[in-house]
């Protein structure tokens, strides 16, 4: 049971061309966005699409596969750990992230190709 700790499994499309960035230590880091769709019917029976916005890390390898293969519009399947954060702003304000920290990540919607990605 201690596996089930803090897993978070994601599909959805990617908001945003991801942002990459190359350490010093020179590792890599990509962070991006992903938006996850449901769907239900409200009082009325009219469809109700609830769409919620999730910030997503990848660092090293997975990076490297998110730089050459992720782009704004995919579909993509993730696997991570929920994680927060907090920083303060050049004003002195303070803020707090929380963000999809992945160890997986699958894409989607390629036909032919060998999209499992560890």
């Amino acid at each position: 049971m201690s596996t089930l700790r803090n897993k978070v499994q994601l599909i959805g499309n990617v908001g945003n061309e991801p942002e990459i960035t190359n350490l010093e230590s020179g590792k890599k880091v990509a962070k991006f966005s992903i938006a996850t769709n449901e769907s239900y019917k409200d009082s009325n029976g009219e469809k109700v699409t609830n769409t919620q916005w999730h910030n997503i890390v990848a660092w090293g390898k997975i990076a490297e596969i998110v730089e050459k293969y992720v782009g704004k519009g995919k579909e993509v399947a993730l696997k991570g750990k929920l994680t927060s954060r907090s920083y303060e702003t050049k004003e002195g304000e303070k803020r707090y992230v929380t963000e999809v920290v992945v160890d997986e990540i699958l894409l989607l919607g390629i036909k032919g190709d060998d999209s499992a990605m560890e």
